[in-house]
């Protein structure tokens, strides 16, 4: 019998073996397609972008080394100044409520659906939904619905007021993550160990403790992940907001994606300059992004 055992230890060693020599031998003929697909359809242009940053050109076909000056316009220059520096402000404000709003909500949201109501995989699909839409689709959408309400309550339209272009651009955003960042609270919240809850209430632990003291940092690897999420997306939102305002009125809910496109496609314009700003884009929302996650993931709970 010990001698079987043994035998099939053996076998299945000898076998695991082989295996992890094959993967080992070919890994790379399997990452090929995947890592020149990456380096064709991001590494390259990526690299490209930063390269044509510095230069002067409206055509490829005709371009003049600018050196750092098309980065210095972006602050400098009026003509290109204002509206980014606007736009980064704007974007900015938009991202802080947003993402507040977002994870505020998503987390009430899952944590009603972990309770065991009723009906609760049918609010998750419904909640979830919105996601599936496209930014364009949806900002036309959430156009017609809040220019008559607007209409009606306050005599204006989106595009007539900063203010509602602003909300309307925040309740957009809202009612297209929450149900994405509530699927990821959801699955925080069923991953926390009951033993704990259980433990907590046979110590006299009321609902409140409970959740600010097991539950909510039990969940924070979610909460970091979500607020990542959100974050990057209220910064790299364009579909939305070209369809939603366009960035009027006067250009004051543009944002800094549809600014830079604006930027690098008007007629007769320094392409280089938009370039600039779009390395600038690049590299605001990587440090803001890395210091996010710094930040939030001091607070993660090792289960």
């Amino acid at each position: 019998m010990r001698k079987s055992v043994r035998g099939n230890n053996a076998s299945s060693f000898t076998a695991n073996r082989m295996m992890r020599g094959a993967l080992r031998k070919y890994a790379l003929l399997f990452l090929l397609p995947t890592a020149a697909a990456f380096a064709i359809g991001f590494v390259w242009p990526f690299l490209w972008g930063i390269d044509l940053s510095f230069f002067s050109f409206t055509t490829l076909r005709f371009r003049e080394f600018a050196g750092l000056s098309n980065y210095v316009r972006v602050f400098t220059d009026p003509y290109y100044s204002k509206d980014f520096l606007h736009a980064l402000g704007f974007t900015t404000i938009f991202a802080l409520v947003s993402v507040v709003l977002i994870n505020v909500l998503a987390f009430l949201i899952a944590y009603a659906l972990t309770k065991k109501i009723k009906g609760s995989t049918v609010f998750r699909t419904v909640f979830f939904m919105p996601n599936l839409i496209g930014g364009i689709v949806l900002g036309y959408i959430w156009k017609i619905i809040l220019n008559d309400v607007i209409r009606v309550l306050f005599h204006s339209q989106l595009v007539l007021e900063t203010k509602y272009g602003f909300w309307g651009l925040i309740i957009l955003m809202c009612w297209q993550q929450i149900g994405y960042m509530m699927i990821i609270y959801i699955a925080g919240l069923q991953n926390i160990p009951q033993t704990y809850i259980e433990a907590a209430r046979i110590d006299g632990a009321g609902s409140r403790q409970i959740l600010s003291k097991i539950t909510i940092p039990c969940v924070m690897p979610s909460i970091t992940i979500c607020t990542f999420l959100s974050l990057t997306n209220a910064f790299k939102l364009y579909d939305q907001n070209l369809a939603l305002t366009g960035g009027d009125p006067a250009k004051t809910t543009q944002m800094l994606a549809l600014n830079i496109t604006k930027a690098m496609y008007s007629n007769g314009a320094n392409k280089g300059i938009g370039q600039a700003e779009g390395v600038i884009f690049f590299l605001i929302v990587v440090t803001i992004s890395l210091i996010q996650l710094r930040l939030t993931r001091r607070g993660e709970t090792v289960l």
